[in-house]
């Protein structure tokens, strides 16, 4: 029961927030009802109440009081990256047609919750400005940038949150804040870093960068030279400047259309490199593994920084996916051993990407206004994502668990808020320390009095 008398297996009769709000509000078996409640991994099933595909802000707000009115929890999509729950019986909000993409030649951005870095990235090019994204431009701008946001520069440039200069947010009371370090000083901690439990972000105003251009892109390698590569690998990050950020991948891409010819169907390592300074300085740095062995495809180059999504590549459609992420306290050569024996050539392994991602840098620095996103001293970052058929993802699963069981002697503890989809309250609870969950959770109990965005985030009350 919610303050209202009602409970959340009660029927609800949506016509009263049809007539509140600008947008669509669909029920099941409606047409585009599916569409909507699709998240991108399309393996994730969700059964919402309704979804309202808000026009506005105050369609925002509308439907949250709805919720709270109806006992209904309530769920957030925008680009259906990052599900943090199944959505069964919520009321899923989709903010996809909040586009507004206000981009200042002085160097800051305002996005509508349903902008993408895509766009920004793209709009910003003009002014001969950049955005802080993520390895997958696809992402919209609110999910990525609440869940802290470390990216392809966060060496150089630190967290996508630190940028923050203002929300516009629909907290759990159905209120519209305007958000900053001086009007709601809590609420802006929380917000950067918090994911999506303590609202529903309408819009984000951030600063940009100065920064036309980047050296970067990716080397792959044959399935010969992995061993030897991951192991120079990790001999060489401790030598690079904060200028510099990289990541490796043990790749077994399938032959298919866009995947290029001497990587389909074959086990290749991928050097991916991204370097902020000039074309000189980058290639200074990057020459110890140029030199480490003949790549398959070198792809470093100058380009404008509009086009970071080149450097990781990441697939834009849906698929069925099985991700799992942790945090390493170091990748030292008996590291490599144990990652190799894992998941490395000639192990069956059917990962499609096994991904170690370096920190350090500024994304190790407090920020000047103190966020929730926590673990900035994590050294390095795991990541490991299999693609096939829903039938066949729970042994992918399976070997997802060994895969990080063996590495368990590097585990920092914890994960990070973007990495931890689908993983219910306990992802959500590793992604913090114990200070920063509880006050959380007690931000949640003052903004979400009702407990509307309840669904795999912050511990039940």
């Amino acid at each position: 029961m919610n303050a209202s008398g009602k409970s959340a297996s009660s029927p609800v009769a949506f016509d009263t927030l049809r007539r509140q709000v600008r947008g669509s509000v669909l029920e099941p078996g409606d047409p585009g009802f599916a569409e909507l409640a699709t998240p991108w991994n399309v393996s994730v099933h969700t059964s919402p109440a309704a979804v309202v595909e808000v026009a506005t802000a105050d369609d925002v707000a509308q439907a949250v009081r709805f919720a709270a009115a109806n006992g209904l929890p309530v769920a957030v999509q925008a680009t259906g990256h990052g599900i943090a729950s199944d959505h069964d019986g919520a009321l899923l909000i989709h903010t996809r047609a909040l586009d507004e993409c206000t981009i200042s030649p002085d160097g800051w951005a305002r996005t509508g919750a349903g902008v993408t870095w895509k766009t920004v990235l793209a709009a910003s090019a003009a002014h001969g400005l950049s955005g802080l994204s993520g390895s997958a431009p696809g992402v919209s701008v609110a999910g990525y940038t609440s869940g802290g946001g470390i990216g392809p520069m966060a060496r150089t440039f630190g967290a996508a949150s630190d940028r923050v200069r203002a929300f516009d947010v629909v907290t759990g009371d159905g209120l519209l804040r305007h958000v900053t370090a001086e009007t709601e000083p809590e609420l802006f901690w929380g917000l950067r870093g918090g994911k999506s439990s303590l609202g529903i972000i309408t819009a984000t105003e951030f600063e940009l960068l100065k920064l036309p251009y980047i050296y970067a892109g990716a080397l792959f390698f044959d399935t010969a030279l992995v061993d030897a590569l991951t192991m120079a690998w990790s001999q060489w990050c401790p030598t690079l400047p904060p200028e510099a950020t990289t990541s490796l991948a043990l790749m077994q891409l399938p032959p298919m259309p866009g995947v290029p010819e001497p990587l389909a169907g074959r086990f290749t390592l991928a050097l991916r490199f991204v370097f902020t300074g000039n074309e000189d300085d980058g290639a200074h740095w990057l020459a110890p593994m140029r030199a480490a062995g003949v790549p398959l495809i070198d792809a470093v180059q100058m380009m404008p920084s509009s086009m970071i999504g080149m450097v990781h590549s990441d697939p834009e459609d849906p698929m069925p996916t099985s991700e799992r992420s942790a945090l390493l306290t170091d990748f030292t050569a008996n590291t490599v051993e144990a990652l190799l024996q894992a998941a490395g050539p000639g192990t069956g392994s059917p990962q499609l990407a096994v991904e170690i991602r370096q920190f350090g840098g500024a994304i190790s620095e407090e920020p000047a206004v103190a966020s929730a996103l926590c673990h900035r001293d994590a050294a390095f970052g795991m990541y490991s994502v299999g693609v096939a058929p829903p039938p066949e993802l729970s042994a992918i699963a399976d070997h997802a668990v060994g895969l990080h069981a063996a590495m368990g002697a590097w585990h920092f503890g914890g994960t990070l808020p973007n990495f931890s989809a689908g993983q219910g309250a306990a992802g959500f609870a590793s992604c913090y320390t114990p200070e920063v969950l509880t006050r959380l959770t007690e931000l949640a109990a003052r903004f979400d009095p009702d407990a509307l965005f309840r669904l795999g985030q912050v511990p039940a009350r």
